[in-house]
């Protein structure tokens, strides 16, 4: 296993095997005849524990001298990643192995529980590992990897992850890559053309100027394939400022743009089939003399001129360009990820981002492999009723919605429709990009949710390969 994952894995040959405790799974149906081939010691111990192998539960065994001789775990209904996600916080330190052979979701399970942010405060030394067959160590890797990608750059405070340093982190992933990396920064971005984007990020001060990310990868003889991420760095409303409550976490809101990052690591790594085309407007929604207004009226890319009804809907606003230059790429599909409406966290709460596509096809596809994988989604309708609560008397349209009472997020994504072409492939995801509090596989903080679905839907659109290839 590589140097960066060595605190949650090892490899079986590098530690011997009277030194490793192995983890068996039980269900209640089969506890009985385990319970049959073990000493009377182990039997009374089970009995006296009352464990019954409940799903979820667990029941340290210890030996005669009172060490720890195994890990009974009850069987999680939908095992994959949920089977092992309790452990890691409450194991002792020491080195683990499951005894029956286990699939890459399994192992996946662990290494995201183990999941520790580090930049600020050092993780404990000393945590309990598992053994990782070397067969599945790379796809492995991979999936942690992008998923800690996602967490590592939300959890990072907007000093050290502003729009300057979320182009250094896509720079550093293109080179690494081989991908082509470009950027457009502050005025240059209205003599390219994207005004919306500039409007926004305008007020934040010079070394944090707004800018467009790109970066292009694969053979352009391939069907293209188009990332755009919400990348508001941080927001604090603008104008329409939010209190202190609010703006808490608002280092989260370039969430997208994470997750955006990472998907575009995991299908550069996979070597998928793509001409892929990643995309991302960072900013920060500040608060100056030059900030737009309530009221303003902004151009866009597009052409369409689109009347501020709230800055702190500026999300939507930064992503109209970006969506206009994917369309003009002709593509063969564009997903967005955006930190986009709390109107979504009402509707499905924390865990389940609304899906949201102009072809039932393709939303049915990534819904199912979000099921698969145990990254879910709910797709969500492009109620076309609804677009007439865009409406503006003096623009082509309003950043906020009028006269409808809640579908938040169904608004937000109509207005981001309008900037897409007619029969072109369309995904957005409305991702909260966090967890709210510690739960099991889940820490608090930054949190990649939809990444694992849509890279499975992308390998299922354009390989052989599978996810968990």
């Amino acid at each position: 296993m590589s140097e960066k994952y060595s605190d949650i894995f090892f490899n079986l040959d590098s530690v011997a095997q009277n030194n490793i405790i192995p983890i068996i799974v039980l269900s209640t149906d089969n506890l009985a005849n385990w319970l049959a081939e073990q000493t009377q010691l182990t039997q009374n111990w089970v009995a006296q524990q009352q464990f019954t192998a409940k799903p979820g539960s667990y029941l340290l065994i210890p030996a005669a001298n009172g060490v720890i001789s195994s890990v009974l775990l009850g069987q999680h209904e939908q095992g994959g990643i949920r089977l092992l996600q309790d452990l890691p916080a409450v194991l002792p330190a020491a080195n683990y192995q499951l005894r029956e052979a286990a699939d890459v979701d399994v192992y996946l399970g662990w290494g995201l529980a183990g999941y520790k942010f580090s930049h600020y405060k050092q993780a404990p030394a000393d945590r309990p590992r598992l053994s990782l067959p070397a067969s599945l160590q790379a796809e492995v890797a991979r999936l942690l990897t992008a998923s800690d990608r996602v967490r590592d750059l939300v959890n990072t405070p907007t000093e050290d992850m502003g729009p300057a340093h979320l182009s250094a982190e896509a720079e550093q992933l293109a080179e690494s890559m081989g991908a082509d990396f470009r950027v457009i920064v502050g005025d240059h971005l209205l003599d390219k053309n994207y005004p919306a984007i500039h409007a926004v990020g305008r007020a934040a001060a010079a070394d944090r100027a707004p800018r467009l990310i790109h970066i292009s990868w694969g053979d352009s003889d391939h069907p293209k394939l188009v990332l755009v991420g919400k990348g508001v760095c941080f927001d604090t409303g603008g104008l329409d400022i939010k209190p202190a409550a609010g703006m808490l976490w608002m280092k989260k809101d370039m969430g997208g743009a994470a997750h955006a990052l990472a998907l575009a690591e995991l299908v550069m790594g996979a070597g998928l089939p793509v001409r892929l085309e990643l995309l991302i407007p960072a900013v920060e929604n500040s608060i100056s003399a030059n900030a737009y207004r309530p009221g303003d009226v902004i151009k866009t890319r597009k052409g369409l001129r689109v009347e501020i009804g709230n800055t702190d809907a500026e999300g939507r606003v930064v992503l109209a360009d970006a969506l206009a230059k994917a369309c003009e790429m002709e593509p063969d599909l564009i997903i967005d990820f955006a930190t986009l409406t709390g109107a979504a966290r009402v509707a499905l709460g924390p865990d389940l981002p609304p899906l949201f596509s102009n072809n039932p096809a393709v939303s049915a596809a990534i819904h199912a492999a979000g099921d698969m994988v145990q990254d879910p989604l709910w797709p969500m309708p492009l109620y076309q009723p609804y677009a007439a609560a865009i409406n503006s008397k003096i623009a082509d349209l309003n950043n906020i919605s009028s006269g409808l009472t809640g579908a938040g997020a169904i608004t937000a994504a109509l207005f981001l429709e309008q900037f897409v072409t007619e029969n072109t492939d369309w995904v957005h995801i409305d991702t909260y990009a966090w967890n709210d509090k510690d739960r099991p596989g889940r820490p608090q903080g930054g949190e990649a949710l939809g990444l694992r679905a849509t890279f499975a839907s992308l390998c299922q659109r354009y390989s052989t390969k599978t996810y968990k290839q």
